[in-house]
C-alpha cells in the first residue's frame, strides 16, 4: 500500500522540481515550452513508475492521480511565471 502512494507522491515531486527549475534556468519567453516538456516527462515517469509497482488493482486510479496532480502543480507553476511577467 505505501508503494503506490509513494509512486503518486513521487511523481507529484518531479513535476515540482521541474517547475522550480523552470523558474530558475530558463528564460521567460522558453519557459512555456520547458513546462510542457516538464509535463510529458512526469507523464512518461508516471506510466513506468505505476507499471514497476506489479500491482493491476487501481492502476488507472494511481495514473490519473499521479497525472491530474501534475497538471495542476505545472499549471499553478505557469500561472505565476505569467504574474511574474506582468510586474
Amino acid at each position: 500500500m505505501i508503494w503506490k502512494r509513494l509512486s503518486v507522491v513521487m511523481i507529484w515531486l518531479v513535476a515540482v522540481v521541474g517547475a522550480v527549475l523552470t523558474g530558475a534556468l530558463v528564460a521567460p519567453e522558453n519557459r512555456l515550452v520547458w513546462i510542457s516538456l516538464s509535463l510529458a516527462g512526469c507523464t512518461i515517469l508516471t506510466l513506468a513508475a505505476q507499471l514497476s509497482t506489479g500491482q493491476k488493482e487501481g492502476y488507472v486510479h494511481r495514473v490519473i492521480l499521479s497525472l491530474v496532480g501534475s497538471v495542476l502543480i505545472l499549471g499553478a507553476a505557469t500561472g505565476l511565471f505569467a504574474l511574474l511577467g506582468l510586474v
